[in-house]
């Protein structure tokens, strides 16, 4: 078969993108107190307008116990005007907007619960909660999920309200979904736990509800963890198995990442988290978490596709629409994707540093990108401009205090 170019279209369920290169989703730090900032919306725009077939708004919680900061976009009526004048300004450069939809579970940092202890796939010592102050989790009862899962569709019934073309499920990185695909996390004895099959049970259940809310006017699709890079986390070959449950279920799209919030964020970056940056956190909880964190950071560096080995088995195993994530920098890493079976590539820090780096690629005016995955970006979050890339000036800080719709 003949290898597509990345700038060739691509379809994913009802959505036609202009080209196979994604934005992935990414914490901006650009929804304080909740409500979408202008920033934000400009965050967006630039990148769209940079060249990007389709543009991901990072972390919206399908409820209010689902976020894991205060400071996180919320899937309720009132976030709806805000988000429309982002989709609106997405779409004024040619670009489609998906909303990443999610429940932080047993992580989360906030400073109040409906809850006494957070819910997660199972009961007992939260790790997440050595931070947060919130030592133990409870597991999830047959109610709790029936109503999780309709958070997850009410949710999307409302990104579709707001003008998005897709919705990304996220399954990964120690949230709520990938608390129950994960062996270390679920140790339930019923049909929700045992082996991935078992665990990818309520994910998928998830899926389907977002379909049939959704799934003939957006986009869904899935971002799962193809490693969990710790002995006791998941592996590719469980990665296999959870791909071909989403895939009997009707995912349009699985987006593959890797690495877990807490016991490996090193891996989710392919490469640590420098000193510098960690003390440029103003959040008190960040700032001491990252800290302990590094005490056990194993000594890694950044290589290009440092996720290609483990997404193979993954596309090994399936038919569906695929898209690569995880260090793609280069016009030689986007064609190897391609020439790998990927369908598209999903890319985070090259944008931040570069909104306009796809139409580069395109003109050949860059090959590569100038980012030298120091992740100080990631803790750029937390500051009054949001996420930025340090080698760039930061953010308006005032643009980010004004809300979206203003």
């Amino acid at each position: 078969m003949s290898v597509p170019s990345p700038f060739d279209p691509f379809r994913i369920g009802p959505l036609q993108l202009r080209n196979r290169f994604i934005k992935a989703g990414a914490n901006e730090g650009m929804a304080k107190g909740g409500v979408p900032s202008k920033m934000l919306v400009e965050h967006h725009r630039s990148i769209a307008a940079g060249g990007a077939a389709m543009t991901t708004v990072a972390y919206c919680a399908v409820s209010a116990d689902g976020r894991t900061f205060v400071d996180q976009v919320q899937f309720e009526p009132g976030a709806v005007k805000h988000l429309r004048v982002l989709t609106d300004a997405v779409h004024r450069e040619g670009a489609a907007a998906c909303a990443q939809i999610t429940h932080g579970g047993a992580f989360n940092f906030l400073p109040r619960l409906s809850t006494r202890y957070p819910r997660s796939s199972s009961g007992g010592f939260n790790a997440a909660g050595v931070i947060s102050g919130r030592l133990f989790k409870v597991g999830m009862t047959p109610d709790d999920l029936e109503r999780t899962a309709n958070e997850f569709a009410n949710a999307a019934r409302l990104a579709r309200d707001a003008g998005f073309d897709a919705v990304e499920i996220h399954m990964g990185h120690g949230y709520l979904l990938s608390q129950f695909l994960s062996p270390a996390y679920n140790k339930r004895r019923d049909q929700y736990g045992g082996g991935p099959a078992g665990r990818a049970r309520f994910p998928a259940m998830v899926l389907r509800r977002v379909l049939d809310a959704v799934g003939h006017d957006l986009a869904v699709t899935c971002k799962i963890c193809v490693t969990e890079g710790f002995k006791r986390g998941a592996t590719a070959e469980d990665a296999a198995v959870v791909a071909g449950v989403l895939e009997r279920e009707g995912a349009h799209l699985l987006v593959l990442s890797g690495g877990m919030n807490v016991e490996a964020p090193w891996a989710i970056f392919g490469s640590p988290m420098p000193r510098a940056a960690t003390e440029t956190v103003q959040n008190p909880v960040i700032r001491l978490s990252t800290r302990i964190l590094r005490l056990w950071e194993p000594k890694i560096s950044f290589h290009e596709m440092y996720f290609m080995e483990h997404s193979r088995k993954v596309r090994a195993a399936v038919r569906m629409p695929l898209a690569y994530l995880g260090g793609a920098k280069s016009m030689d890493g986007v064609r190897q994707a391609m020439a790998e079976g990927f369908d598209c590539v999903v890319m985070a820090r090259a944008l931040i540093h570069d909104p306009d780096l796809i139409n580069k690629f395109r003109s050949g005016a860059a090959t590569r990108s100038g980012c030298t995955a120091c992740n100080e970006c990631v803790v750029m979050m937390y500051t009054p401009g949001g996420t930025s890339c340090v080698l760039k000036p930061p953010n308006d800080a005032e643009l980010n205090r004004t809300p979206a719709a203003a």
